[in-house]
């Protein structure tokens, strides 16, 4: 079967490997969608730790194959969604509910082969049924939103809140519909890009602000801005210094901050920690989607979340390769999914 291989740090192909088997607890799932999200450019470029070689791929759908012997519940035919998160359920931190945080964690995709193939194979734990006549390319949103959904979990988000979202890529447009959904009333998003500051205000943001043509701690937090004093909650989506930073002067004194974007390993952000004691700000690292991904899957399969206007344009299986090593011009979408039934691609909008 085809697969697009991670062999090393900037080596990525793709080459015809043997097809997968399933275990007795595992189902065989032919994939029809799988994302390409920031995260695999960080591990293309040894930014993120995993083991290659190593088949990509970590936000994905398909039809059931073939299933083990042990499992139940899965018939051949279904369609599923795949956590690729697998908590090994026996350390400390999975013992504490904790399993984002196991510390035995193998993730498929990263340190397992993962969804850029024709097949993957899913260990029945990690599998959650998708509707039959839901659209593939919405089942591969499910780990995405699933992130998004842990961290409003850990915001804590009240009816009549104000959040700043800053970056307007999936994740930040993501996470705008749940607080949304939340009951936030002010819904501040930042990004550069004017085509993703009008799509947030169709799907909720009751407004939005170009950081790179104003002030923007002045413009959403100063005495005459959107939110003077600050907002309740900052979501940082993008992974990028800048934005850190920001989010930290963007919060109001007892307010919260919340990590979603991934900032490659080993890239420092300042802060001042007197600032920080000083308005009892709450910062809060958002990893991974512990028990949040049926919750996203239902979310996505009842309409509730908005997805076809994530989705810009189609590449093939071949491209995948190159999509995830080649840097996006300015402006241009980031994450892509790809359909091996059809051996096509979904580029879906940037992280940014």
């Amino acid at each position: 079967m085809k697969a697009v291989r991670l062999e090393g740090v900037g080596s990525i192909a793709l080459r015809e490997v043997g097809k997968s088997s399933a275990g007795p607890d595992d189902l065989l799932v032919r994939i029809e969608a799988c994302g390409v999200c920031g995260t695999d450019r960080h591990l293309f470029h040894g930014e993120f730790p995993c083991t290659p070689p190593v088949t990509l791929g970590h936000e994905f759908s398909g039809i059931v194959e073939a299933i083990g012997t042990a499992v139940s519940g899965f018939s051949v035919g279904d369609r599923v969604t795949g956590d690729p998160n697998i908590a090994c359920g026996r350390c400390p931190h999975c013992h504490a509910g904790r399993i984002n945080l196991c510390h035995n964690l193998v993730a498929i995709g990263i340190r397992r082969d993962g969804g850029f193939a024709e097949y993957v194979v899913l260990p029945q734990k990690q599998a959650f049924s998708l509707p039959k006549d839901l659209k593939p390319t919405h089942g591969a949103f499910c780990e995405p939103l699933g992130c998004c959904l842990h961290g409003l979990d850990l915001a804590q988000i009240r009816p009549g809140s104000s959040v700043a979202v800053l970056g307007g890529g999936v994740i930040g447009l993501l996470t705008v519909q749940l607080a949304r959904l939340a009951g936030a009333t002010t819904i501040i998003l930042a990004t550069r890009q004017a085509s993703r500051r009008a799509l947030a205000e169709e799907l909720g943001a009751t407004a939005t602000v170009d950081p790179s043509a104003c002030d923007i701690i002045d413009t959403v937090v100063g005495p005459s801005g959107l939110r003077p004093g600050g907002v309740d909650v900052v979501f940082e989506c993008a992974g990028v210094r800048e934005t850190v930073e920001q989010s930290m002067r963007l919060a109001k004194a007892g307010g919260t901050v919340v990590v979603v974007g991934v900032m490659p390993q080993g890239m420092k952000a300042e802060f001042e920690p007197f600032d920080l004691l000083f308005r009892e700000l709450r910062v809060l690292g958002s990893f991974l989607n512990p028990f949040t991904h049926r919750r996203a899957a239902d979310l996505i399969a009842s309409g509730a979340i908005e997805i076809d206007k994530l989705i810009s344009r189609q590449v093939t299986l071949e491209e995948a390769a190159a999509v995830i090593a080649n840097p996006p011009a300015p402006g241009e979408w980031r994450r892509n999914c790809c359909q091996s039934l059809l051996v096509r691609c979904w580029t879906i909008m940037k992280v940014s």
